[in-house]
Formats: structure tokens, C-alpha cells, sequence
């Protein structure tokens, strides 16, 4: 006879989705519910449902019930009455989905290894759980962000940085405040769709079968993450440290607005055989909070900590990988880690101020402008121009997310955030109008252009510029902004500019949402020099 307190461990304990190949008397398979457990659920599911579609549209409700003099005495009755009975149902179908589960011998053996890994977070009791896909809500937090862990000098200095504005205007209070709200409501939302639960539920079955394939075959671990605000982050560690020659090399994946680690990034560094690290945003999935600066700083600041101090990947041996809006999240971390081995930025931007004022009507611009420089201030080209080490972009030369005319490259936010890092590390070669202008060009164009272009200027061999650059190196050091090209004449710039934005952008002819081939993640390039090997050459 199941007790009162089992069935009532079961009533709050979280749902079980799967049980995973190799546990001992089970083999891949769907967790099924059945009797009182199925039951109940549903109900539970469909009451969830409607709370939630009663949230949206509690305006309406209210003013129906106003309309219909339900706030009077006796309607007021009728009310309690109803929601009585509606709870009434609620905690009775909670009780029969547990009772259910109370008699069902694979939930609970699945409660009693949750429960021991709570008690005793021991490596046979992890491996144990790991066998179960369930409500990520009651998995364990396995790493908390110690400030002692964080590279607080340099947090600090870009936290001072990106501060936001505060309300000192007094003209433009009102503005200040619509901005605010507008950003805290609906805003953040239409930046970061993917924190959305209706987004969040439609991909439900997608991000389901896609952790699955990362548990199953890559032997994907699961882990829960507490950032130093709390919020809870929900990553994937992919270890290939003993199966390829370069899995000692980690990749940290940021995924974009609606990207999920499940059915995003993480699957091009898989395949070249790296380690990989992935996350979800606040919000998203399993993460806990919202996508606001601050949260997403302190998210893969744990996530970088966790990589160093729990995985002991070297900070020299980590690659810092963003897609689209995971570019913010990206250079953030390079600028607080500067050390990282590398940064890949894949169809990312420099300033999300102009995408958002191009994709809002422009009557409400000045209120976008507040909120944007505010409250979400993604200014990934600020935290860049911070971080010392090899940096590759990828430009997407159909892309028709970031670009803010449609079908013209030259408008690409890519090529802006390419042409202000170059313009920071070699002011000297882009030091006027004829080399700014011969880089803006070389950016409109994509493919056979690109190599039409070149060759007009005459860079046709690229080890004349490399060994410059080394001697620079060796006279000098390897530090930014480099002073190069100071006494050298307008060929020898010409052909600098070029083969520096060749070397450090590569395109790839598709739009914004493709997976990325391999090969882009073998064309990092790094500043030539005597006493350093490339970035290639090393991974070994």
C-alpha cells in the first residue's frame, strides 16, 4: 500500500520525459504515463493552459466581469464559488497524476535516483541521473559563480562601460519611462523571441529530440549553473578530450535570440571533433530569468567559470563561439577573459541600436533610441575592441536578418563590426580616406568580386604582407592597437588593408539561420609572429 507521503512526493516531483539507452531494464524509451498518472496529467496541462491564455487576455476578462456587475456583493460570491471549485479539480487531478505515479516501479526508481544525487552529489549518483530526461526544474545545482572565480578586475571596468543611462533629463522623463515599460513588458521579448513560452512550447518536441541526440550520441552531459543573480542556466557539455587529436580545445557556444542549445551551434564544432560547451539564455528552456545585459553577463560569466574551474579546460584552451545576438554574450566574455585562445562571430553585429531602428516604425524612434542605449544595450563592437586575441568573423552574404536594407550587402551590421575592430588594431593602415574607402568597397562585395577586387590592388601575394607585419612584431610587440604602417607608402597600405579584412572575414553564401560547414571553424586566423605558431597549426 503506497503511503500518503510517497503519493505526495510524487504529486510535486517533476515530470519524467525519457529513459535514456543504457540504464539496466530499460532501452531508449519514451517515459509512458498510464492510468490515474495520465489522467491527471491532462487535466493538470489543460488547466495550465488556460491560466495561462487567461493572463493574456485578463483585460478583456476583467472588463467583462465588470460589464456583467460580477464585482458587486453577489457576484463577488459567485466568483469565490467558482475559483473554489476550479481549485478543487486542480488539486485533485495533482493528487491523481501522483497517485498515479506512486504505482508506477519506473518513476519510482526514477524518484529514488533523483532523490540520492540531492543527498549525495557523487559521481556514480550524476551518472545515474543522467539517464533520465526530466522537468529540468528539480535537477540539481551542480556549480554556483563565485565572485572569487570571476575576473572581477575586468567585469568591473565593463560594467562601468556599459552602465546604462539613468533618468536625468527632465524633458525627457516621459519618454524615459514609456521606454522603460515598453522594455520590460513586450520589448524584451521581441529582442529575445525565444523567451517567449508559446515559441518555447511549439519547439517543445524539436528541443526534446534534440537533446536527446546530444545525450545519446555524443554522450552530452547535462548540468544546472547558478549565476551570482540565481538565476538557474541550463547547459550541454560535450567532452572529446580522449576521442579526437583537438578535443583538449573547448568551444563555448551562445546561441541566438530564438536559438536553443539543443537544436543550435553546437553541432559544427561537434562534428570537427572540439570539445563543446552550450547554454540556454536566460529564459529559455530550462534557464531560468530573462535575457536582459546583466543577466546574460552574469550567465556566461558562470559558464566560462564552470569551462575553468569544474571541466579544467585552460583558459588558453578555450574558443568563444557566437551566433547573431550570441555575439553579444560572446564579446562580453572575451573582454572579462581576455586570455581566451580565440573569439568566431557568425552572422553577428556590432550595435543593435540600427537593427532595431529599422525594424521599428519610425515615428517612435526616439522612444527605440532610449530603450535600446538604456536597457538592452548590445554594443558588442565595445567589448571587442577589449579582448587581445584572434577573432574570426563569418558574414552570411544572403543574410536577411542583419542587414538593414534588404538584398544589400554593403549594409551588412558584419561589415561594421570587421571595419571598426580593424580600424582599432591598425590605425595606422586605415589611417586615411583612400584605405577606409578600398575597405569599405572590399566589404560591398562577396565571392569572385572579392578576388576581382584584390587582384585590381595587387594582392597577389600574401606573404609580403605577412612578413610585415612579423617584422612589425619583432621590432615591437604583438599588443592593440598596433602602430604599423606608419612610415610605409599608399601601395604597401593598400594591399594591409585588404589582406587584413581577408584574413580576418570569411563569407559564406547563405542566409542567417543555416548550419555552419566545418570548414569556417578551421580558417582562424592569428597575428603572424616568430614566437607564436597560427591558431591552426597549434590545436594539436
Amino acid at each position: 500500500m503506497t503511503g500518503f507521503r510517497t503519493t505526495l512526493k510524487c504529486v510535486f516531483g517533476p515530470k519524467l520525459y525519457k529513459i535514456y539507452r543504457g540504464s539496466a531494464d530499460h532501452n531508449n524509451k519514451q517515459y509512458e504515463m498510464s492510468g490515474l498518472e495520465k489522467y491527471g496529467d491532462q487535466i493538470v496541462n489543460t488547466m495550465n493552459i488556460m491560466w495561462n491564455l487567461s493572463l493574456y487576455t485578463s483585460p478583456i476578462i476583467i472588463l467583462y466581469l465588470y460589464r456583467r456587475n460580477y464585482f458587486m456583493p453577489d457576484g463577488l460570491y459567485l466568483l469565490l464559488k467558482f475559483t473554489t471549485s476550479i481549485g478543487a479539480v486542480f488539486a485533485m487531478s495533482l493528487y491523481m497524476r501522483g497517485w498515479g505515479r506512486a504505482h508506477q516501479p519506473v518513476y519510482m526508481q526514477f524518484l529514488k535516483t533523483l532523490e540520492n544525487y540531492q543527498k549525495k552529489m557523487t559521481f556514480d549518483n550524476k551518472k545515474a541521473l543522467q539517464k533520465y530526461d526530466f522537468e529540468f526544474h528539480a535537477w540539481p545545482v551542480e556549480y554556483r559563480a563565485t565572485a572569487m572565480n570571476s575576473s572581477l578586475s575586468n567585469i568591473n571596468k565593463l560594467n562601468s562601460m556599459n552602465k546604462p543611462e539613468a533618468f536625468s533629463n527632465v524633458l525627457t522623463l516621459p519618454l524615459d519611462i514609456i521606454a522603460y515599460l515598453a522594455i520590460h513588458t513586450f520589448g524584451i521579448r521581441l529582442i529575445y523571441p525565444g523567451s517567449i513560452g508559446i515559441i518555447q512550447s511549439l519547439l517543445a518536441a524539436n528541443l526534446f529530440q534534440g537533446r536527446a541526440r546530444l545525450i545519446e550520441a555524443f554522450h552530452g552531459q547535462r548540468t544546472k549553473l547558478q549565476t551570482r543573480d540565481k538565476n538557474e542556466i541550463d547547459a550541454m557539455f560535450i567532452d572529446n578530450r580522449k576521442k579526437t587529436p583537438i578535443g583538449n580545445i573547448l568551444f563555448i557556444c551562445s546561441e541566438g535570440n530564438a536559438g536553443f542549445y539543443e537544436i543550435g551551434i553546437m553541432s559544427t564544432p561537434i562534428d570537427a571533433g572540439y570539445s563543446v560547451l552550450g547554454w540556454n539564455h536566460p529564459g529559455f528552456a530550462g534557464s531560468t530569468g530573462r535575457p536582459y545585459p546583466t543577466q546574460e553577463q552574469n550567465a556566461i560569466d558562470v559558464v566560462v567559470q564552470y569551462a575553468i574551474h569544474e571541466l579544467k579546460f585552460p583558459v588558453e584552451n578555450i574558443v568563444l563561439y557566437g551566433w547573431s545576438i550570441g555575439g553579444y554574450s560572446t564579446t562580453w566574455a572575451a573582454a572579462a577573459y581576455p586570455n581566451v585562445r580565440a573569439v568566431v562571430l557568425d552572422a553577428s553585429f556590432d550595435d543593435i541600436l540600427p537593427l532595431a531602428l529599422q525594424h521599428m516604425p519610425k515615428s517612435i524612434g526616439p522612444i527605440v533610441r532610449i530603450a535600446i542605449r538604456k536597457f538592452v544595450n548590445l554594443n558588442n563592437i565595445q567589448f571587442l575592441k577589449e579582448y587581445p586575441g584572434p577573432v574570426l568573423f563569418v558574414r552570411r552574404s544572403e543574410d536577411e536578418v542583419i542587414c538593414t536594407e534588404e538584398n544589400n550587402l554593403a549594409t551588412n551590421r558584419g561589415n561594421f563590426i570587421v571595419s571598426k575592430l580593424l580600424l582599432h588594431r591598425y590605425p595606422l593602415i586605415y589611417n586615411n580616406k583612400e584605405q577606409i574607402s578600398i575597405l569599405t568597397d572590399y566589404l560591398a562585395l562577396t565571392g569572385t568580386e572579392q578576388d576581382s577586387y584584390v587582384a585590381k590592388y595587387g594582392l597577389t601575394d600574401e606573404d609580403e604582407c605577412e612578413a610585415l607585419i612579423q617584422s612589425y612584431i619583432l621590432q615591437h610587440s604583438k599588443s592593440y592597437p598596433m602602430q604599423i604602417g606608419d612610415e610605409m607608402d599608399t601601395i604597401t597600405k593598400n594591399k594591409l588593408a585588404l589582406y587584413l579584412a581577408r584574413k580576418y572575414l570569411k563569407d559564406y553564401k547563405s542566409s542567417h539561420c543555416t548550419p555552419l560547414p566545418v570548414e569556417f571553424l578551421q580558417q582562424i586566423w592569428d597575428t603572424p609572429s616568430f614566437s607564436s605558431s597560427s591558431f591552426n597549426s597549434s590545436l594539436s
